[in-house]
């Protein structure tokens, strides 16, 4: 076997788009080198574009893009990879490098932004404008549609209504076969991570994924609203982020019934 024949699956998700329960369901089918935001360490501790409250850097991990892109190359010569990460980390230089760019297999995942910017917020408060992360992903998207990929764009939302036919489509969109078994797991939370265990206490506690209230966009609102009166800036998020969310979820697959 070559390395060629393996695939490299890239999910560009956005910060608290329940990307980490999804993760957690690439890594159930067992069929996958799973790899977990291997490129926030450039951002993060190599550029140094932004402090991440609750990281706790793993020494042994690659930190500039450059030796990320070649670890990501090199598990990918062992066999099938999935990793997830944001947009931000990465655009718009994973756009001009070609060869990595169309070696990967490319799908996003959104969230509607009033939730995630409020679940952000509550972990860190001083979230910038680039960390909320959706206008980087429309940005990652048109520049993938132009170089002619077709990633799939999958909803949160509909992960949560009905999680089986939603990855059933995923899967499809990205040439994986079915795994049913994957949608229910253990308490052992995933080694790597430990690193940024303060983010993902939820996701690691569970062992599967939670179905979503009826009242859920409701309470969002709610939330956003109550949240941004006392922190106003936050308005000023939504407004920088809605329209590409909107435009995102034009895309978005449609479960099957």
């Amino acid at each position: 076997m070559t390395k060629d024949i393996h695939p490299i699956i890239a999910l560009w998700s956005h910060p608290r788009s329940m990307s980490t329960a999804t993760e957690r369901i690439m890594r159930e089918r067992g069929d996958l080198d799973c790899v977990h935001e291997p490129f926030m360490y450039d951002y993060y501790v190599h550029r140094r574009a932004g402090e991440m409250p609750h990281l706790e850097v793993d020494p042994d991990l690659p930190v500039s893009y450059e030796d990320i892109r070649a670890m990501l190359l090199a598990r990918a010569g062992a066999g099938p990879v999935f990793f997830k990460d944001m947009s931000y980390y990465v655009t718009p230089r994973l756009l001009d490098d070609v060869a990595f760019r169309d070696r990967m297999r490319h799908a996003f995942l959104i969230r509607d932004p009033r939730a995630a910017i409020v679940s952000y917020h509550k972990i860190d408060p001083g979230v910038s404008e680039e960390e909320v992360g959706i206008a980087a992903q429309w940005e990652h998207y048109q520049g993938l549609v132009a170089a002619g990929h077709a990633p799939p764009v999958i909803r949160s939302e509909d992960i949560r209504n009905d999680p089986r036919a939603t990855m059933a489509a995923f899967w499809d969109a990205i040439g994986l076969s079915p795994a049913p078994h994957a949608f229910e797991w253990g308490e052992v939370m995933p080694e790597d991570w430990n690193q940024v265990e303060g983010w993902h206490g939820r996701a690691a506690a569970s062992n599967s994924i939670e179905p979503l209230p009826g009242d859920y966009y409701e309470k969002a609102e709610a939330a956003f609203e109550a949240r941004a009166r006392d922190e106003p800036r936050l308005r000023d998020l939504l407004a920088a982020h809605l329209p590409a969310y909107e435009r995102l979820a034009e895309r978005a697959l449609k479960p099957a019934a």
